[in-house]
């Protein structure tokens, strides 16, 4: 039986991570920054176990080894620091307290803000009030100095660090939430979920939820390199993490008495920081984008063109 020139074409459904894969590969930034984080994620959690004693093994006649020397160990081509400890050992066991304070911080921000700004904008005017003078508040001093303050009461800890990077972060979550809750929840599909009798539970997180994960997606990969640099930000004032625990914001601190003979202490684990960042926002613009019904056929075409 033939197709006649009327017909519809029909396009096969792709396997889901084949699509994804597909879109990810028609942004080739795209896909080169999630294999950039992909290899950072993987060593930041093998790496303590792979590299932790060397990372902290001292060799004073190594001390502040400069870089691209082929002739020594592979963990010492980015050149050592001021106790003659390798730099590219320590970068990558940094790494994990690097992301781990980070995605701590992002996930319960995340999760807190998203659960008060779906309360706010599907709630009535008294509880949304409450909710967003909170916000407020917390908002109206600079997130920094309150994380300068709350860590200089309680103490440098990872989680302290977390706490209270998190807390500064609820805010945005919230107020964007509330925004597209206020919005959505107007649609006709909501209205007709009301009206066949579903609990407001059922609406929030059945209905209206579903629609607002890809816009909290696409802030929480921008939030994770904003949280980064803010971790970075307090290790460099000396009030983030302390050692002997290390995290590329803490190595950019020790390496700043050496910049003008040793300017590679702080170089390479700043650098770690510019590329990781950078790939998070190339990778975010690509989520906002595939994430995106009315955006993301482009990207499916392109990827089917490209396969």
């Amino acid at each position: 039986m033939s197709l006649s020139s009327t017909d519809p074409l029909i396009i096969p459904e792709q396997p889901f991570l084949k699509r994804v894969f597909g879109m990810l590969w028609a942004d080739k930034f795209a896909f080169v920054a999630a294999i950039f984080l992909i290899i950072v994620l993987v060593l930041a959690v093998i790496g303590p176990d792979w590299l932790g004693e060397l990372a902290g093994k001292q060799n004073l006649r190594g001390r502040n080894l400069a870089p691209f020397d082929w002739g020594r160990e592979w963990v010492y081509w980015l050149g050592a620091d001021a106790l003659g400890r390798p730099l590219l050992a320590r970068i990558i066991v940094a790494g994990q307290n690097t992301l781990m304070v980070a995605s701590g911080a992002v996930v319960m921000s995340a999760v807190v803000g998203t659960f008060l700004g779906l309360i706010a904008g599907f709630s009535g005017p008294r509880v949304s009030q409450v909710i967003m003078r909170l916000a407020d508040v917390i908002m109206s001093f600079p997130s920094l100095l309150i994380a300068v303050i709350v860590l200089f009461l309680l103490g440098s800890s990872i989680l302290n660090l977390v706490a209270v990077l998190a807390i500064t972060r609820i805010p945005v979550y919230l107020r964007t939430t509330r925004a597209e809750v206020l919005e959505i929840k107007e649609r006709m599909f909501v209205q007709a979920a009301r009206v066949m009798g579903a609990s407001s539970r059922r609406i929030l997180f059945r209905h209206i939820l579903p629609v607002v994960l890809p816009t909290l997606t696409t802030l929480a990969t921008l939030d994770f390199a904003y949280v980064m640099l803010a971790e970075s930000a307090l290790s460099f004032l000396g009030i983030g993490i302390q050692p002997p625990e290390i995290t590329w914001g803490l190595m950019i601190s020790q390496g700043r008495q050496y910049l003008t003979n040793a300017w590679w202490l702080s170089f390479w684990p700043g650098l770690a920081i510019i590329l990781t960042t950078l790939s998070l926002n190339l990778l975010s613009n690509w989520m906002r984008i595939a994430l995106d019904p009315v955006q993301r056929w482009r990207l499916e075409m392109k990827g089917r063109k490209n396969g």
